[in-house]
């Protein structure tokens, strides 16, 4: 079965990658002692996928990850055995169990929403609470934007779902898709240009509150948090429900 896991990272741990939380995770599965899945072949690995990788320097209070097991001790006890294997800057939030028809958290997430603030002395010399509501209800926000390959130009405003001022930060729902992965810092970037102005090195303080899914439409998008898509369980319920299929079956 597929278990959706959700946490926070927080702290010191903020500066470091989504590859070494990765490896970190592979050894807190086994601490905690998780039944969990691996690949088949010649270099087995557990079968893990994380949501869209957090940048480092920013913090979350939501992000994901999906694993598989092959026996499951409830979401209360998960939740437990994994935070009692972690490490401050890595909390686990919840543990659930995935229908069989979703899909993996990577290829779920279609938004992100965060907070964003400037740090103390790296304001705007505007006032950029007085211009913000302007740029967001704009009809195009057109931005150059660096590839690899080349330099392309693309209009910000179809990924901006949501901005809104809450006291001295920025409350921001962007399109976080693999199509789409608008960042925050680019938000701001284009913002500050429109009054020639430009972001000042390490001038924000970015926290993602949660990733989303779409469940609506592209066109009528509803967004809910990643963890909307699944149940928590003890373990007498999945041995009740599996017992239930059986006989149905």
């Amino acid at each position: 079965m597929k278990i959706r896991i959700k946490f926070r990272k927080y702290g010191n741990l903020k500066f470091i990658g989504h590859l070494d939380v990765q490896r970190f995770f592979q050894k807190a599965v086994r601490r905690a002692g998780i039944d969990v899945a691996y690949t088949t072949g010649f270099s087995p690995h557990q079968v893990m996928s994380f949501a869209a990788p957090l940048g480092v320097g920013l913090q979350s209070n939501g992000e994901y990850m999906d694993i598989e097991v092959h026996s499951f001790t409830g979401s209360r006890d998960t939740v437990e055995r994994l935070n009692d294997a972690s490490v401050e800057g890595i909390e686990i939030l919840s543990a659930k169990v995935l229908p069989p028809e979703a899909g993996n958290a990577m290829a779920s997430v279609a938004a992100a929403g965060y907070t964003v603030r400037f740090r103390e002395g790296r304001e705007p010399a505007f006032d950029w609470k007085e211009c913000l509501p302007a740029f967001y209800v704009r009809q195009t926000i057109p931005v150059r934007k660096e590839t690899k390959k080349s330099i392309v130009e693309m209009d910000l405003k179809p990924g901006i779902f949501r901005m809104e001022i809450n006291g001295d930060s920025i409350y921001m729902l962007l399109d976080a898709s693999s199509s789409g992965n608008i960042k925050p810092a680019m938000v701001m970037e284009a913002f500050l240009a429109e009054h020639q102005d430009s972001l000042k090195e390490n001038a924000l303080c970015i926290t993602r509150e949660d990733t989303y899914t779409n469940i609506g439409t592209p066109d009528a998008p509803e967004f809910v948090p990643l963890d909307a898509i699944g149940k928590e369980c003890s373990q007498e319920e999945m041995i009740e429900e599996m017992a239930e299929e059986e006989s149905a079956g």
